[in-house]
């Protein structure tokens, strides 16, 4: 499983560099295998990133602004999906992977 993080690495938008570098920062404290794919300077990974956004995850204007989130083909979420997911403990479940043995979250599952 490949976690897909998409960002735009020159994005001018200082909103938006520090949600990716949330996510990012996260992913290696826990330690999670992810790859970054960058949209600004690959249109391959920019439209791929388009297309398999969910049709009601899209903003009005229709086209999804990184970070996105994707576990292989499977959306995960935006920025704001996984905030949530990570004030709730639920980011494994939100990347659609096992929570570690001794962890908050495997220990809410066994509840």
């Amino acid at each position: 499983m490949v976690i897909k993080v998409f960002l735009a690495t020159s994005s001018g938008s200082t909103a938006i560099k520090k949600k990716q570098q949330d996510v990012l920062g996260f992913l290696e404290a826990l330690k999670i295998d992810f790859a970054q794919l960058d949209i600004a300077c690959n249109e391959e990974n920019r439209m791929w990133m388009r297309e398999n956004v969910p049709e009601e995850k899209k903003p009005e204007n229709g086209i999804p602004l990184p970070p996105q989130i994707f576990n292989n083909e499977s959306y995960c979420g935006d920025y704001d999906t996984f905030f949530d997911a990570k004030e709730d403990n639920d980011v494994y479940t939100f990347l659609g992977l096992p929570a570690p043995p001794g962890s908050k979250e495997e220990q809410e599952e066994d509840e």
